[in-house]
């Protein structure tokens, strides 16, 4: 197991440490995608099947290595897939990739934290099994919070794979959507910033944490009526 450990922590440090070495950042920029755009979407009309494959393997590779160009990846999948299809595609690209940065958190580090600060660990542990989904819920809805501090960190603790994956997806929507429709008007945008406003956030932060808001709300109705039916 230790060495297991061990090769997954070097395969993922080398590809982190190439991809800033040769600066492939450069190419998950807003202007690397303005100016490639028409010959990206020229290869989507001679390979259609193919270039979902590419897209996808790369959206995931960076977002499981936690790697930034997300944001920028997802205003690519609207501006050549459009809403619908850029959608769905970025979805499911986003959510696998996030759960492969959750998985090898929690596979690296989990066992390392949990020993050093167990009790810590344990209040958390405990939280996350009574409202873990509700809170990756609200955290995933809002822009706030970094997406992938959010895998990184949700790795550590005790919520299922399975949870995490479907919350990850749902909570990640409204946002996806966002910034895929943002990306069909590729040209008009000048910015990351410009697309999310503070209104649009506050609306998010409403939305997310509305069904905590709620689950309380029925926990202290059915406490108060358990007292008055002793």
């Amino acid at each position: 197991m230790k060495s297991s450990k061990i090769i997954l922590f070097l395969v993922i440090t080398i590809l982190m440490v190439a991809f800033f070495m040769f600066d492939l950042q450069q190419y998950l920029t807003l202007g690397m995608l303005k100016s490639k755009q028409d010959a990206i979407e020229s290869y989507r009309s001679a390979h259609p099947n193919l270039i979902i494959l590419i897209y996808g393997l790369i959206y995931i590779t960076v977002t499981g290595l936690s790697l930034p160009g997300a944001a920028i990846l997802t205003l690519a999948g609207g501006a050549v897939f459009g809403v619908l299809w850029g959608t769905v595609i970025v979805s499911f690209a986003s959510t696998i990739g996030a759960t492969l940065a959750f998985l090898a958190a929690r596979f690296l580090f989990r066992d390392t934290v949990k020993s050093r600060f167990g009790t810590h660990i344990k209040a958390i542990d405990e939280g996350i099994k009574k409202d873990g989904a509700f809170y990756l819920f609200t955290l995933r809805l809002v822009p706030l919070f970094p997406f992938f501090m959010i895998n990184l960190v949700m790795g550590l603790t005790t919520i299922r794979g399975k949870t995490f994956y479907w919350v990850s997806q749902l909570g990640m929507l409204a946002g996806t959507i966002v910034f895929v429709n943002a990306g069909t008007q590729l040209a008009k945008i000048e910015s990351l910033s410009g697309i999310l406003s503070p209104g649009l956030i506050g609306s998010f932060a409403l939305l997310g944490v509305f069904p905590m808001i709620a689950k309380k709300i029925v926990t202290l109705i059915q406490s108060t009526t358990g007292e008055k039916s002793v």
